[in-house]
């Protein structure tokens, strides 16, 4: 009783220090979303390739493999729906007796015309793309414009191997003629470049008519665009993986006829001159093209973005409701991007939504049913996992980045939750800014790096949204704040502290 008498005060003292009270700790992501996994289709190699929702309530997806399961949520049984596809690796379900699947060689329609849940007609609806025999020609989509037509997207070849004697599609002897392609590879390969495209469309996103499977080439400059999809005003969305021509990984606003960064796509354009890509001067392709609306940071945002989804205009995904998200293969985590239009150029942050080791790595796919986000993961060779996992808001608010806008002065920064009373001091607002080369090389170290000059911080009458004033600009730069000593009025640290956002066009 004495010992307990003595120690007492000094634990009490322990417990009521002001030190300890005041260390600000984030909200968790398990606080926030639930995360789960579904169990797999006995048989199946779990590798997810395409996920999509049905008209009821059902996913549909497709695996590596070549099968199209279908699962149930009510019962949780799976039914396989279409077997015997080549690397599937997208899917777009039409209704509840169709499905559309992006296979290797083509854009195939898959109807069960009988209905008893098994798909019976196997129908080519678009296979006018070329195909040389390396490993590295993915196809990817489709996913469906608000003008009800299909985007797909292929993938170039790579240096790792050359092409098959016998391909589909006219061949581009451009630079390396084709003979050339079956003697010594490894002296040859330094001549096609890391990422080549010698059949068509390789590097090019694609539009396709669903009735009839005409297709237009729509635009290029692509290396690996794994993840399409529209935000909610209608922009189709392109991103692609860090590489050459690509100093880091990047997401594009895609327009028609537009050029994207990597030029060995050229060759297919109608009014290329017939120049060998590699030998064009960056100068003249850096003219020639549209830059990235957002750059993903290599390490600690993205090393390989993948599929690019809406969240839902529900409640329960609260005040994230709407916003754009993209899965990213090398890490644990799903992104936000948060874009604006500033003189006709689209760009803008990105900052990590949820990032933990329940939903593993090699989040490819993303579809939404009901209030419940499906995750479809693979790996192929790579950096990944495998399975599906779910993710379901508990309802519990994240204290977090909500938005970022630039302005004439700097950043309008917008907040889940108030911010506590001494948020307004500048040293709390750190970080740097910095660019990524345009160059052949393979990615881009972080150049003309620096402090970002904060002068002023004006917090809002309703302490969610704060200015930021900047002493100087510059362009065509990535400016990531770290805010991992921001707290909110209860004492909660950001979940998500760090927020970077590609500056192209400074608002007048």
């Amino acid at each position: 009783m004495k010992l307990c008498s003595v120690l007492l005060p000094f634990c009490l003292l322990a417990i009521a220090s002001p030190g300890v009270a005041q260390q600000p700790k984030p909200d968790s992501v398990e606080a926030c979303y639930s995360i789960g996994k579904l169990i797999m289709p006995p048989g199946v190699a779990p590798e997810v390739g395409g996920l999509d929702a049905m008209p009821d309530g059902r996913i549909a997806a497709c695996f590596h493999h070549g099968q199209v399961g279908i699962y149930n949520p009510q019962d949780k049984t799976w039914q396989i729906f279409a077997e015997g596809l080549h690397e599937p690796l997208g899917i777009l379900v039409e209704n509840a007796a169709s499905i559309l699947v992006m296979q290797r060689p083509e854009l195939t329609r898959l109807r069960d015309t009988d209905g008893d849940g098994v798909c019976d007609s196997y129908e080519t609806l678009w296979d006018g793309f070329g195909l040389s025999g390396n490993y590295h020609e993915f196809a990817f989509g489709p996913v469906r414009a608000p003008d009800g037509k299909l985007i797909v997207s292929l993938n170039l070849a790579s240096q790792g191997d050359t092409v098959f004697k016998e391909v589909r599609g006219e061949f581009s002897s451009i630079g390396v003629p084709r003979e050339k392609f079956y003697t010594e590879w490894k002296k040859v390969g330094k001549d096609v470049g890391r990422m080549y495209s010698r059949v068509p469309f390789r590097g090019w996103v694609v539009k396709v008519d669903p009735e009839t499977g005409n297709a237009e080439p729509w635009a290029c400059g692509f290396r690996s665009p794994d993840g399409i999809g529209f935000d909610a005003r209608g922009n189709l969305l392109v991103d692609d993986n860090q590489g050459d021509w690509r100093g880091s990984s990047e997401l594009f606003v895609v327009k028609k006829d537009g050029f994207y960064g990597h030029p060995a796509s050229l060759v297919w354009r109608p009014d290329w001159d017939g120049r060998v890509p590699l030998e064009v001067p960056v100068e003249d392709l850096d003219r020639l093209r549209t830059p990235a609306a957002v750059w993903f940071p290599h390490g600690h945002f993205a090393n390989s973005p993948t599929q690019i989804v809406q969240i839902p205009k529900s409640n329960a995904w609260g005040p994230f409701a709407g916003q754009t998200i993209v899965g990213e293969m090398n890490s644990p985590k799903i992104l936000r991007v948060l874009m604006e239009e500033i003189d006709g150029v689209w760009q803008g942050a990105t900052v990590n939504w949820m990032q933990s080791d329940a939903l593993k790595r090699g989040v490819h796919r993303l579809a939404f049913v009901d209030d419940v986000l499906y995750v479809g993961r693979t790996h192929l060779s790579w950096a990944g996992g495998e399975g599906i996992g779910t993710v379901v808001p508990t309802g519990k608010v994240p204290f977090d980045i909500l938005d970022m806008n630039i302005t004439p002065k700097g950043f309008r920064f917008t907040f889940t939750a108030e911010l506590d009373e001494n948020s307004d001091t500048a040293e709390l607002w750190g970080g740097e800014h910095y660019t990524y080369l345009y160059h052949k090389d393979y990615g881009s170290p972080q150049t003309d790096k620096d402090a970002i000059e904060v002068e002023k911080i004006t917090i809002g009458d309703d302490r969610r949204s704060v200015e930021v004033k900047l002493g100087a600009w510059v362009r065509d730069h990535v400016y990531e704040f770290r805010l991992d000593k921001l707290k909110s009025v209860d004492g909660r640290s950001l979940l998500n502290p760090r927020i970077a956002y590609t500056v192209r066009r400074v608002p007048h």
